[in-house]
């Protein structure tokens, strides 16, 4: 982290002895956050910074990490190079504050009616042991998981990769009909039961997916 605040700085020009905090401090306020979840205005006491500093130093520390992650057709590329057997497809809502912007129909755009909460809907694609190889720009946490994909471009990008590679990336069913690139367990029919063939397919996609 700190290396790469240092090139960061380098790079934009940042003078030496213009910041109150070298690179090695402001990354362990960084990795504080991230991996104590400690309250900014801690922080900004524990190193004599202003709350506003803080949240400052945060937020480039938070750019340079993105600035470094993979595109979606890298990471693609990289699942090809590595020949994974699948690749697994999920959404999660995460939790903000309450964010005062109403959606076309006038509606709160970032409540999600399925939380019951304020948040923004990010999409994770996964290798099959589960580590991440791609995580999406943040949507509107009232959005279907499919609308959110569908603006990623990932529903149109995995099923080409299924027909090129037959690699195939499972989903839960909120992904249901985004094509033959994806396998979901069988919704049960309405006023009907799912077969025992079908109840021992989704018991493996689940298992696997899970």
């Amino acid at each position: 982290m700190a290396r790469l605040l240092r090139s960061h700085r380098t790079e934009v020009g940042t003078r030496r002895g213009r910041r109150a905090l070298g690179c090695f401090k402001q990354a362990v306020l960084i990795l504080r956050w991230f991996i104590d979840g400690a309250r900014l205005s801690q922080l900004a006491r524990d190193n004599a910074l202003s709350t506003s500093t803080a949240y400052r130093y945060l937020h480039e520390g938070l750019t340079v990490l993105a600035a470094g992650a993979p595109d979606l057709a890298t990471a693609l590329e990289r699942a090809k190079a590595a020949g994974l057997t699948h690749l697994n497809l999920d959404g999660t809502v995460i939790r903000t504050d309450r964010v005062a912007a109403p959606g076309p129909n006038g509606a709160d755009l970032w409540w999600s009616g399925k939380h019951k909460h304020h948040g923004g809907n990010v999409q994770v694609i996964s290798a099959p042991d589960g580590w991440p190889i791609w995580v999406s720009p943040v949507r509107p946490g009232r959005e279907h998981d499919t609308t959110c994909a569908r603006h990623h471009g990932l529903i149109d990008a995995l099923n080409r990769l299924a027909d090129q590679l037959g690699t195939l990336t499972l989903v839960d069913l909120g992904y249901e009909n985004a094509g033959d690139g994806f396998r979901h367990p069988v919704k049960k029919p309405a006023g009907g039961e799912l077969t025992e063939a079908q109840q021992t397919f989704n018991r493996v996609i689940r298992g696997i997916h899970g």
